[in-house]
Order: structure tokens, then sequence, then C-alpha cells
């Protein structure tokens, strides 16, 4: 959606202050968790696909707490530096996006600056390597016509 010019000069189109649907298939998303997908997608456009709801013993995926942003050639330099700027943007955001935790190559991270290991899950995805999980609190489901602000 366009918006009217901003300033002097001549006319140009400002960048919409409501962020379009991203690339996360958002169906049973908790509205801070999808805030987080479509920010992702937004300041990211080279990541193509984003995992949401899933069956898992843990309660993230399946509650809509969660997303996994997965990573192009994510054991490549690029890859990598472009999962790190995924998880610096999710940790700088936190408090935005309601932020429970992140994982990123094996590594747990808390808004509060905090991390740990993880314990060898067996394979790339299992640990994180091929893409960025970001856990959110949630805060509750979506409203029909909900909209969410850059």
């Amino acid at each position: 959606m366009a918006v009217p010019p901003i300033g002097p000069g001549p006319a140009r189109l400002a960048v919409s202050p409501t962020l379009p649907p991203s690339v996360a298939r958002e169906t049973g998303l908790q509205v801070k968790t999808i805030l987080a997908a479509r920010s992702v997608s937004a300041e990211f456009p080279e990541i193509l696909d984003i995992g949401g709801v899933r069956s898992d013993p843990l309660k993230w995926h399946p509650h809509g707490l969660a997303i996994d942003v997965m990573i192009p050639n994510a054991r490549s330099a690029a890859g990598k530096a472009l999962g790190d700027s995924v998880l610096a943007y999710v940790l700088n955001n936190a408090e935005r996006f309601g932020v429970n935790h992140a994982i990123w190559r094996q590594t747990i991270y808390r808004p509060n600056g905090s991390k740990r290991a993880m314990s060898d899950a067996g394979s790339d995805t299992a640990n994180h390597f091929d893409h960025v999980h970001i856990a959110t609190d949630g805060g509750g489901y979506p409203r029909d016509g909900q909209t969410y602000l850059r």
C-alpha cells in the first residue's frame, strides 16, 4: 500500500507503515510471532522460507509461538553472515517481538544477553545450523483485520 509523499521536493512514495504478509505460513501463529516473521521478511528479502506451526514435543511450534527462519546456503560464509544478522536483528528487537529465546548454530540466545550451547541433536536442522529458531511469548491469536506496523 502506497502512502502519500513525504517532505518537499519531487513526489516520491514513502514506505508503508504496515508490514505486508511474510513468506511464513501464518495460520496458527500468534500475533508477536507473526510480527517477528513479517519484520524479518521485510528486513531480509533474501529469506525465502519461514516455517511456523508444526507438531513438536515442545510447546513453541504447536502453539504458534515459534518460527524457523531458513537460511539459504547456511554453511557458506554468506549464509552464516545472514544467519548472524537475522539473530542480531531479532535480539535487538526482542522486546517488540516478545522474544523468549532464539537458537542459531547449536547455541540458545536469550534477550538478556545470556547464551548456552545445545547438546548435539544429530543433524544440521536439529542443531539449528540451517535456520534461526525464534520463540516468542505469543501475545494471543490474531483477530480479523489485524495489522502489523513496521
